[in-house]
């Protein structure tokens, strides 16, 4: 396993403290290692949505109906 020196604001030391302590992860490296596995799938999810709108092919709708289409379906929610 390869090690990663980094250089943190006190602040954000204090934050992965914290989450240590609250019994979730049992040191700052695994807390760490978590936040980097949620990255990967984020990433992973935005590049497989990329794809899919790729393959769905051309809109006829502009942006505005597009954003509209959201608000409204977001209302129905």
């Amino acid at each position: 396993m390869a090690t990663l020196n980094i250089s943190i604001p006190d602040e954000m030391r204090s934050w992965i403290d914290r989450q240590v302590e609250s019994g979730r992860f049992a040191n700052a490296s695994d807390y760490i290692r978590d936040l980097i596995r949620h990255n990967q799938g984020e990433a992973e999810a935005i590049r497989l949505a990329l794809v899919e709108g790729e393959l769905s092919g051309e809109s006829n709708l502009s942006v505005t109906d597009i954003i509209s289409q959201q608000k409204r379906k977001a209302e129905n929610e």
